[in-house]
């Protein structure tokens, strides 16, 4: 499935009416969720019902396009069997009890609702909300597709304007040169990563950077009256500034992890859970920086699309354990050099990113939270990918 997005261009009176199919989908949501705590033994279908029994109570509702409830109640069955399978798995804590939406920021249609021009350049949609025809903006070209492969068309409201984009139901393969190289990644604060190679690639630190701006414009919403319309333009301006950093992070994981797979037929990174990582507050501004999450999907992603193999191993103990003879040797976080008894001296994230590549040749097919059913033979010359470095 491929995601496209263009920038809409409308009237003022056509975005209003974009924050009242929002508005909508929201209501139709949460009204949905609360048909389910009100009777626990319902399934999808039966919410898909009751999407009927709204548009007949509220006249609002009725101007939504059909499909377009019924995607809305699937979006809260979708908290609803995240919630289940969470009480399942007996995970503890916090199971995510569905909650109700207070700001939803976009509303999808199905296959109906809609009608993409010929010229592919703008999109009208056809419910009773009065949005109309929508001017589209962007570089990719929707003329390789067949109207047919478009399953789901959404609306989505940002600091910058409206955007649609297109979920088009399409396989996206690429077969490139095996290259025999495998690799091994040890993600970090200092070092954006590290790999079994000793090379090293810069942390960006997007926000550091934009910190400065974001409190002046922080400060200028904090000044203005609530309510006014001049915090609304303050609004408005920081939501942009957040904006910018959250695709200057996702820009960054895209380009390294497509490089990073193209360039090894292996590789194999830490199975981290970012969520217990942020608990430490010293640390949780930077790791949140980081985008770790961002970078580790999109090395999924570009590995399924380029055919090659992904391997998320356990992270316990990758920078204690020595890689040359595997003793344990403690050390705290700000102690950056391995040294061990069997003279071995090197850099701990190096170190650490042999480890990882040597439990992920040992890893029989893929694991971690997002596996892929990925099937590869690796090289003779893969196996032997560490190989026998002198240390130093």
């Amino acid at each position: 499935m491929l995601v496209f997005e263009f920038k809409a261009y409308g009237k003022s009176s056509q975005f209003t009416a974009v924050d009242e199919a929002i508005r909508t989908a929201q209501f139709v949501r949460n009204s949905c969720l609360r048909y389910w705590m009100d009777n626990k033994k319902i399934d999808k279908y039966d919410l898909n019902k009751y999407c009927a029994v709204l548009a007949g109570d509220f006249p609002f509702a009725d101007e939504l396009n059909s499909q377009a409830r019924q995607a809305s109640a699937e979006r809260a069955w979708s908290a609803i069997s995240r919630f289940h399978e969470n009480c399942k798995k007996g995970i503890p804590g916090k199971k995510g009890y569905p909650q109700f939406q207070k700001d939803c920021r976009s509303v999808e249609y199905k296959s109906t609702g809609w009608k993409l021009a010929d010229d592919r350049k703008s999109i009208k949609f056809t419910d009773k909300k009065g949005i109309g025809k929508l001017k589209l903006k962007g570089t990719r070209d929707l003329h390789f597709y067949q109207i047919a492969q478009i399953k789901r068309v959404r609306l989505v409201k940002r600091a910058s304007g409206v955007y649609v984009q297109f979920c088009i139901d399409v396989n996206r393969s690429e077969n490139i040169e095996p290259s025999g190289n495998t690799i091994g990644l040890d993600v970090g604060l200092k070092e954006y990563y590290t790999d079994s190679n000793g090379i090293t690639v810069e942390n960006p630190r997007f926000l550091l950077h934009g910190e400065k701006v974001l409190k002046r414009c922080h400060r200028r919403v904090s000044k203005k009256v609530k309510g006014s319309k001049n915090r609304g333009k303050a609004r408005q301006i920081l939501g942009k500034r957040h904006l910018k950093i959250s695709r200057q992070r996702g820009d960054h994981a895209i380009k390294l992890a497509r490089c990073v797979v193209q360039s090894n037929d292996l590789i194999a990174y830490e199975d981290l859970r970012i969520k217990n990582m942020v608990k430490n507050h010293c640390l949780a501004k930077s790791i949140n920086d980081a985008s770790w999450y961002q970078f580790r999907v999109w090395l999924e992603y570009f590995g399924k699309v380029f055919q090659r193999v992904t391997v998320a191993v356990n992270s316990a103990y990758t920078s204690q354990e020595c890689s040359s003879c595997g003793v344990i040797v403690k050390k705290t976080l700000s102690t950056r050099t391995q040294v061990c008894q069997c003279g071995c001296v090197m850099d701990r994230d190096k170190n650490a990113a042999r480890n990882i590549l040597s439990r992920g040749l040992g890893t029989v097919g893929h694991t971690g939270t997002f596996a892929l059913n990925t099937s590869t033979t690796l090289s003779a010359s893969a196996s032997n990918a560490l190989g026998d470095e002198s240390s130093t």
